[in-house]
This record gives C-alpha cells, sequence and structure tokens, in this order.
C-alpha cells in the first residue's frame, strides 16, 4: 500500500513540476498600433532573475523593419531598461522589492510611413526558467538525468520562495483587512454617537419651541 501511495505521489509531483516550469515561460505577441503604447506586467517578488527577449516583426513585411521604445519600470517607477529605435533586443534584471513590473512597447512614429501596425514577439521569462542551465551543466559537470534532477530541485525550492511570498501577501492582506474592519467599525460608532447627540438637540429646540408657543 505504501508503494502505491508513493507512486501516486510521484506522479502527481513530475507533473505539477513540469507545469511549473512551462508558467515560468511567457512567450507573447504584442500587435502595436500605430499610435498608442501596450504594455506587459507581472507580479514578481524580490530577488527573482527576469530576461526577457523581444523582437519586431512587421505584419506587412516592410522593410526597413519598423522600429520600438521599449521601457522597462519597477513597482516604484525607476526605470530598468529603457531603448529606442530598436527592432529586436533583451533586457535582463534581478528584482529588488516584490510588486507589478512593467514592460511597454510603442512603435517609433519616425519610422512608420506607412502607418500599418506591427507585431512584437516578448519571451518573458522569470525564476528558474531564466536560469543559464547550459553554463550550470559546463561549470558543474552535468548531464543527462542529472542536469534534469538539478531543474527539479530548483523548480522546488522556486515552489517553496513562492509559497512563502504568498504566505506573506496573504498575512499583509489579512493585517489590512482587520485594520479596515476595526476603522469601519470605530467609524460606525461615531456615526451612531453623532445621530444621538443631534436627536438630542434637535428634541431640546423642539421642546424649547414649544414652550415659547405656549403649546405645552
Amino acid at each position: 500500500m505504501m508503494g502505491v501511495s508513493a507512486n501516486v505521489r510521484n506522479g502527481l509531483v513530475l507533473p505539477l513540476l513540469m507545469l511549473f516550469l512551462m508558467q515560468e515561460v511567457e512567450a507573447i505577441w504584442l500587435n502595436l498600433p500605430s499610435a498608442g503604447m501596450k504594455c506587459v506586467s507581472e507580479e514578481i517578488h524580490g530577488n527573482v532573475v527576469v530576461l526577457t527577449d523581444y523582437v519586431v516583426v512587421s505584419d506587412d513585411h516592410a522593410y526597413p523593419t519598423p522600429t520600438i521604445s521599449v521601457k522597462v519600470t519597477s513597482p516604484y517607477g525607476d526605470t530598468l531598461h529603457q531603448r529606442e529605435n530598436a527592432t529586436h533586443g533583451q533586457f535582463a534584471f534581478t528584482t529588488k522589492e516584490p510588486g507589478q513590473y512593467l514592460a511597454c512597447f510603442s512603435m517609433m512614429k519616425s519610422n512608420n510611413s506607412g502607418g500599418g501596425s506591427i507585431s512584437v514577439n516578448v519571451d518573458w521569462r522569470t525564476g528558474i526558467a531564466a536560469k543559464d542551465w547550459d553554463s550550470v551543466a559546463r561549470k558543474e559537470n552535468l548531464e543527462g538525468v542529472e542536469l534534469e534532477i538539478k531543474k527539479l530541485f530548483g523548480a522546488v525550492d522556486a515552489i517553496h520562495e513562492n509559497l512563502l511570498y504568498l504566505k506573506s501577501r496573504e498575512a499583509e492582506m489579512r493585517t489590512v483587512s482587520e485594520l479596515t474592519n476595526s476603522r469601519v467599525a470605530w467609524f460606525s460608532i461615531m456615526s451612531i454617537g453623532v445621530c444621538i447627540v443631534v436627536s438630542g438637540i434637535q428634541l431640546l429646540h423642539l421642546k424649547q419651541f414649544f414652550q415659547k408657543k405656549k403649546l405645552i
């Protein structure tokens, strides 16, 4: 029975790890209009490697290939990468703080005489997917199964870090929720108190008014 259970666990863990590895690589196609920009973003926790390649493909096969402007910013608005008149390129950075990292692409007006649209292929990789496994294999003399096991261990570590990050975010959200509920409760109590005071003043004013009119 224990052997069956172990096989079941192994059968579940490997697909989960492969699914995680697939989710770490995101190939995105952006269709850029002649005016305006399009952006991609991802919420990433701290100390994570991000590696992205991008290449421009003209929809009408124009020559020379239209160029684009690229700008990558951190959650606090710091510029991590910026380039003008690019047809292809790459940027890489290690996140310093958790949050939404934004990459925006726009067509250069000076190179868009035809007014058509272009497509940009963005290969966005984070975590272990951005790691140069060929260099790791050469440095540590790993081959075949050993390299794949190394990748799986890396995936397990990444999953563990993601779980810890989600747990910390959950704690932060719970703290904010509790603080908001406390403030709403105090605001409700204050509102009730104000209503009682205003009602008392109105009753006192009406009593004085009826006494002056000698109605009571």
